[in-house]
């Protein structure tokens, strides 16, 4: 049976192109993927263009010529552009402007979480309704299709009067509409169950589907509010922003440490290492009483299951922010950590060392995989930046994954300061952002920015700086397998190997394949390169002295990707327990 998410994006483009839509500019995503099928299809069978880029904003400008240049040839019609949720859909917002100001008729497709997950912390969750007010000629906030009776009906009428108001059919007035479609799990065309993908994203509807109301206390002007524990079971789970607190904490109660390495506490004794890979391949999480949640959590699926399945999960949350809880779990939500858990108190030190016993099996087939590998991996350009990086020094990760990568494969006594814009997971923006914290850095301080090669491409502009300006310090390693790995990890990737036909629509809407010279754009700008195939060659570059703006290109594979996350699976549970 088709999902009623990809149902539903088939009519909505059926009932466009019948109202004379004819090219549609795509920007690759997962919550849009309902809308890449549909797409996909549309252009197989010859109803319309597709169009793929990876950059959102140049998406917009290029539905905008597209818009323009049928105008120009006497068949005034709209394009539309579809992107998913989060900075992606902001990225539009310049093409949307110029349309706006010079009435050209855009269809404005932006997918979104459904409304269950607004305002939960869930990732790449933002406010997307009315993101353009006042640039767009309409626009509606489409409700999660679940296959009700008048669905269709329902879309069919959603689309003419999208395409009405943005050709000005009523008003003489054309410019941009603006459709923003949430779309529930399942998002692909079949369900593959598929036990060796990696995790990839965070998806916070999994588990039970009932909750207990949370427990809000609230400070009422007291420094701190008291909320005591007893002894059962429990970990702590570290998000981005947590900090150092998190591992002050976990060490304090003997408590597991689970911290995503974004979060500013992945360190201590109590770390659980590649903690994604022991929730996902061990009955631990089976017997978590408890979760004590710090920080925002985003990076991993098994982690979300841990929060929806747990007997009890209290989320510390301070200031006026929403509490995270993707998974509507939470049982308890405080403002402050209470000074009664800082106190002494008897620690399970079996349920500890169990914990810390796991990470370490994980952490050593992790190790084993790499040696067993002579070529680079995303795994094996993880571990060598890690290695790399002192406490005190500083690491700008890209939020696809080289994130998810750097949890699994760092081992780190004492973490360099990590910097991730994981307040919507974008890609864009990364070398911009790196080069700012480059020139504000510390003193003495070593700074590294680590992404893929779509998160590069995003931002290459990041690399241009003015003459007679100060000139950061700033290696850049891009982990380069010339197209979007990220997807292979998903759902996509499982449906994607079932047939080539499949194959071909995965490669084109998810891998999105490019064949940039990132050496040639490097001397464009006047900024260092260098290749790598090996980690010996990597290790060799990171560690070569250098000033000013250098490029570490490690050239990898990336149609190997779903087959190394399988091997490491099949490692690990091919590793022997390590002894008690």
């Amino acid at each position: 049976m088709t999902p009623p998410s990809v149902s539903a994006a088939r009519e909505l483009l059926a009932a466009l192109a019948a109202l004379g839509l004819r090219d549609l500019v795509l920007a690759p995503g997962s919550r849009s993927a309902p809308l890449a099928y549909a797409a996909a299809e549309a252009a197989d069978a010859g109803w319309l263009r597709l169009h793929v880029r990876i950059d959102e904003r140049a998406g917009g400008f290029l539905a905008l010529g597209l818009a323009r240049g049928a105008a120009l040839a006497g068949e005034p019609r709209p394009v539309a552009v579809v992107t998913t949720s989060g900075t992606a859909v902001a990225n539009l917002h310049p093409a949307v402007l110029e349309a706006h100001h010079a009435g050209v008729p855009l269809l404005l497709l932006t997918a979104d979480r459904p409304h269950e997950l607004r305002g939960t912390g869930a990732n790449q969750t933002t406010e997307q309704v009315g993101i353009f007010a006042g640039a767009v000629r309409w626009q509606a906030d489409v409700p999660a299709p679940d296959g009700r009776a008048g669905e269709a009906r329902d879309l069919r009428a959603l689309a003419a009067r999208a395409v009405a108001a943005a050709v000005g059919a009523r008003t003489g007035w054309p410019g941009p509409a603006h459709l923003n479609l949430s779309y529930r799990d399942p998002l692909a065309p079949e369900v593959i169950v598929d036990d060796a993908a990696p995790v990839a994203e965070d998806r916070g509807q999994t588990g039970p589907t009932t909750a207990s109301e949370p427990t809000v206390v609230v400070a009422a002007g007291e420094p701190a509010v008291d909320w005591p524990l007893d002894d059962r079971p429990t970990v702590l789970v570290a998000g981005d922003g947590a900090g150092p607190r998190a591992t002050a904490l976990a060490e304090a109660r003997g408590w597991p440490l689970l911290a995503e390495s974004v979060s500013g506490a992945a360190g201590g004794p109590n770390l659980v290492a590649a903690h994604a890979l022991v929730l996902a391949e061990s009955a631990l999480a089976d017997d978590v009483a408890r979760v004590i949640v710090l920080g925002r959590p985003t990076l991993s699926r098994p982690v979300q299951r841990l929060l929806a399945s747990a007997g009890e999960v209290v989320v510390v949350a301070p200031g006026a922010q929403p509490w995270p809880d993707a998974a509507r779990r939470a049982d308890v939500v405080l403002p402050g950590i209470p000074a009664s858990w800082w106190e002494p108190s008897p620690s399970d030190h079996a349920w500890l060392d169990r914990w810390c016993a796991a990470g370490q099996r994980a952490a050593d087939a992790v190790t084993a995989e790499l040696a067993a590998r002579p070529t680079l991996t995303g795994l094996a350009v993880a571990r060598a930046v890690a290695a790399d990086l002192d406490a005190g020094d500083v690491l700008v990760v890209g939020s696809s994954n080289p994130a998810r990568d750097l949890d699994t494969a760092a081992v780190w006594t004492e973490p360099p300061f990590v910097v991730a814009n994981r307040g919507l997971a974008g890609i864009d923006g990364l070398v911009s952002t790196a080069t700012g914290v480059a020139l504000a850095a510390p003193a003495g301080a070593r700074v590294r920015a680590y992404v893929g090669d779509l998160t590069f491409l995003h931002d290459v502009g990041g690399l241009l700086g003015a003459p007679g300006e100060p000139a950061p310090d700033l290696t850049i390693v891009v982990a380069n397998d010339q197209g979007g790995s990220i997807f292979a990890g998903l759902e996509h990737g499982a449906l994607g190997a079932t047939t080539p036909t499949r194959a071909a629509t995965f490669e084109r809407v998810f891998g999105t394949p490019h064949t940039v010279d990132l050496a040639g754009l490097c001397r464009a700008y006047g900024v260092g390169h260098v290749a790598v195939h090996d980690a010996a060659g990597l290790a060799e570059a990171l560690a070569a002295p250098s000033t000013g703006v250098r490029v570490v290109e490690a050239r990898l594979t990336r149609s190997a990707r779903r087959d190394d996350d399988a091997a490491l699976r099949t490692r690990l549970r091919a590793t022997p327990h390590p002894p008690r």
